[in-house]
């Protein structure tokens, strides 16, 4: 990771690391087992909190003066779409 990287890039790759530690080893579990279904539950989670964060990405990229007002305004928007 670069030291250069926002906040919001850390996080995206963070959580992309995390997600693919999940599906390791949910291909290590029987399809059908409550396993399974925990580690599913929780990848599409990672997926939403990706979903958000590259919100917060791109208004970083197109409006930086904004702060964390651009980021409290995308964050509703967000919790508003997955709601």
């Amino acid at each position: 990771m670069m030291e250069s990287s926002s906040l919001v890039e850390q996080a995206i790759e963070r959580i992309l690391e995390m997600s693919a530690d999940l599906q390791i080893e949910r291909m290590a579990t029987t399809k059908y087992s409550l396993a399974f279904h925990d580690y599913s539950v929780a990848i599409a989670a990672y997926g939403k909190v990706l979903e958000m964060l590259v919100g917060l990405q791109r208004q970083e990229e197109c409006s930086p003066s904004l702060g964390l007002l651009g980021a409290l305004e995308i964050s509703r928007r967000s919790r508003a779409v997955l709601s």
